[in-house]
């Protein structure tokens, strides 16, 4: 195996768990505080990612984007269970528990700019440890932002579609539901024929700007 693979799947390893094991912790742990403690009583609002890995989402995927060469790392986390009626406020409540994914890559991804700004003021540029620093955090802000925007999608089962679902009126709010089954299939389609990529593409692009902006320091 060459070295830069090494080093790139290196750079890839800890922000790409981080981003997709705590995003599923926090949907866990926003419903164990507004009153379902299913994923505590399992055992899954722990960090340890052993819990966490799914074969194909934490595995598979990232392994053959990163063999592939892709420019970006694409996964997920075997999903938090979370029981909605066990919920304080099931149709209020759930948007909470919905947002708590994306908000906490928010999270990350102010966490990981804070990091660089640390990492400028305290290392020589011409390090390689300053590089390989960089590398992570570069990863770590663009994976964060590709989770949090993509589960943003108004679709269900994603992030997004569970909010819509939350605020439309309890009728529509049912019938909208009805179409989770089918939820998935729609984003593996979009997915694959890139579709996806051109809507969430855009304001990508302008928070990935406007993240890299702050940590060197230039106007957007």
């Amino acid at each position: 195996m060459e070295q830069s693979l090494i080093t790139n799947i290196l750079m890839w390893i800890v922000p790409l768990s981080l981003a997709i094991i705590l995003h599923e912790v926090a949907h866990g742990w926003v419903a164990y505080k507004l009153g379902d403690s299913t994923a505590k009583d399992l055992g899954r609002l722990s960090l340890n990612p052993i819990g966490h890995i799914d074969p194909i989402g934490t595995l598979l995927v990232p392994g053959m984007l990163m063999l592939s060469g892709a420019h970006f790392l694409f996964g997920w986390a075997k999903p938090v269970p979370v029981m909605f009626n066990r919920l304080n406020n099931p149709r209020r409540d759930m948007v909470w528990v919905a947002l708590a994914g994306p908000g906490a890559n928010l999270l990350m991804v102010i966490a990981w700019a804070l990091f660089a700004k640390l990492c400028i003021s305290l290392m020589s540029y011409e390090t390689t440890s300053f590089q390989f620093m960089m590398g992570v955090v570069q990863k770590g802000i663009i994976i964060n932002l590709v989770l949090m925007v993509f589960n943003l999608l108004p679709m269900l089962p994603l992030d997004g579609g569970r909010v819509v679902h939350g605020l439309l009126p309890r009728e529509l709010g049912d019938k909208y539901a009805v179409t989770e089954p089918w939820g998935m299939f729609v984003v593996v389609a979009l997915l694959a024929t890139g579709i996806i990529s051109k809507i969430i593409g855009p304001p990508l692009d302008y928070l990935s700007r406007l993240v890299f902006s702050f940590v060197i320091g230039a106007p957007v």
